[in-house]
């Protein structure tokens, strides 16, 4: 095992740069660890996390860009996998060869992946579940049979409802984007009519999600989204979320200052995750000032802030 740096904060233990899991699963705690374009930094592509229950199953959030395909050796075993949208960057229409190919500002993305997705590679070669909301489940089933798989293992999640995965349960929180399929994951006719009109294929409702874990830990995805009454009534009055990994990368999602008026005035974590920035948030491993994720940090009262460089483990208790 590697060195770490572990601290105790409001009933949240984080420890990084950890070889492996298995003081997380002693310890009966959850591990995030993020699954980034380059070691030991928080990259502009960087979407997948992987969470480990303190009982071994692992949930991989999703695979976009820099998983590296169902052989990435960081994967390891992965039960469920969750999809939040559709879009290119959480799909996955193009992948690295390899780690650390290309800068932290612009990896290199030199694998196509569009015949049926980085996702579904990844479902098919590890033989994980994968849940989905909207009707994300009908193309990820098809094309899950395509690639050789089990079409049953693409699953629907709807509001309001739960499933328990070797005992991890999800559920799906409404997120405020849209969730369109690119006529680039598509064959045939739709190809050709989509590409044509320079449209995309609505999917059903975009998602975020909330997972509870073995330990009694309530983890908030919070997907693509703007802020939303949701985060207040349901993730954090219904869920009791207490940790929250937010997408601020600005334009296409809250950008830091709404992310973080989301944290303290919604939702209002122990600990927060902030994620899908948009840029190269870290050198050398170390916060850019100027960075989106360094205001949001600035920003955020009362909950401990964790920065989620890829390789890095983070734990949680309950």
């Amino acid at each position: 095992m590697s060195k770490f740096t572990g601290f105790l904060c409001a009933g949240v233990l984080a420890v990084g740069f950890m070889a492996s899991s298995n003081l997380a699963v002693a310890a009966g705690n959850v591990t995030i660890t993020s699954l980034g374009s380059h070691d030991g930094e928080l990259c502009r592509r960087d979407r997948a996390m992987v969470l480990e229950d303190p009982n071994g199953t692992r949930v991989l959030y999703d695979p976009g860009r820099t998983v590296m395909g169902p052989k990435d050796p960081r994967l390891g075993k992965i039960d469920l996998i969750l999809l939040s949208s559709m879009h290119a960057d959480h799909l996955g229409d193009k992948r690295g060869s390899k780690v650390n190919a290309g800068t932290c500002k612009k990896p290199k993305l030199k694998v196509k992946t569009v015949k049926y997705s980085n996702t579904v590679d990844v479902a098919v070669g590890t033989k994980a579940k994968v849940i989905s909301g909207g009707e994300m489940h009908y193309y990820l089933g098809n094309r899950t049979k395509k690639a050789g798989g089990n079409k049953k293992s693409a699953l629907v999640l709807r509001h309001g409802g739960k499933r328990t995965i070797k005992g991890v349960r999800v559920s799906i929180i409404p997120a405020l984007h849209s969730n369109g399929l690119g006529s680039k994951f598509m064959s045939g006719d739709a190809k050709k009519l989509f590409a044509s009109e320079g449209l995309a294929a609505y999917a059903g409702p975009e998602s975020g999600f909330v997972v509870t874990f073995t330990n009694g830990l309530t983890v908030y995805l919070s997907g693509d989204t703007g802020h939303h009454a949701n985060m207040d009534t349901l993730v954090r009055r219904y869920y009791k979320a207490k940790v929250a990994i937010m997408h601020m990368g600005d334009v296409y999602t809250m950008g830091p200052e709404e992310a973080a008026w989301a944290v303290n005035e919604l939702i209002k974590p122990t600990a927060t995750i902030p994620v899908h920035a948009n840029e190269a948030s870290t050198k050398g491993g170390k916060l850019q000032s100027k960075s989106r994720v360094a205001k949001f940090k600035k920003l955020i009262k009362g909950a401990s802030v964790h920065i989620a460089t890829s390789g890095k483990a983070m734990q949680f208790d309950g």
